[in-house]
């Protein structure tokens, strides 16, 4: 029997997120990386950082050189070039959400973002909708009103 649940994550689920150059997520946590050794959070916090050219060469300068996508990386740094990386998630610019919030109250990035240590390219798994925060800030008995998220008029 399909749940409630599953059956929603199947209707919100998108296809794959074609990016620029392949990037395995699967492989990169197999490793040890960590969400935010790649992804950081900035002040004041409210989104993750999408990585630069840099913090991928801060590795892939001495591992898997031989690789034309590192390559590529390799030419974009030394074009001073940033890979456009296509965002999976998009907050609406009228909800106020905050990673850091939402983190030090004890969420996963796998809350709302899906099993990403199992996945080799990205898609919207996670009910980002005002009714998957809703449901979920009820479910963890975190504040639910209007002006948690969107500011008073």
């Amino acid at each position: 029997m399909v749940t409630f649940s599953w059956l929603l994550l199947l209707v919100l689920a998108a296809d794959p997120i074609q990016q620029p150059l392949p990037y395995s997520h699967q492989l990169h946590i197999s490793k040890g990386l960590q969400c935010k050794t790649c992804h950081t959070n900035a002040d004041p916090g409210e989104s993750m950082g999408i990585p630069k050219v840099a913090t991928c060469l801060a590795c892939h300068r001495a591992i898997k050189t031989d690789s034309p996508h590192i390559q590529e990386l390799a030419k974009a740094a030394a074009e001073k070039r940033e890979i456009k990386w296509k965002r999976v998630y998009q907050i609406p610019s009228y909800v106020f959400f905050s990673h850091r919030i939402h983190a030090e109250a004890g969420a996963t990035c796998q809350n709302c973002h899906g099993d990403v240590a199992q996945r080799e390219v990205l898609a919207k798994e996670g009910d980002i909708s005002m009714g998957g925060c809703m449901t979920c800030h009820q479910q963890k008995k975190a504040p639910n009103d209007c002006n948690t998220c969107h500011e008073p008029r």
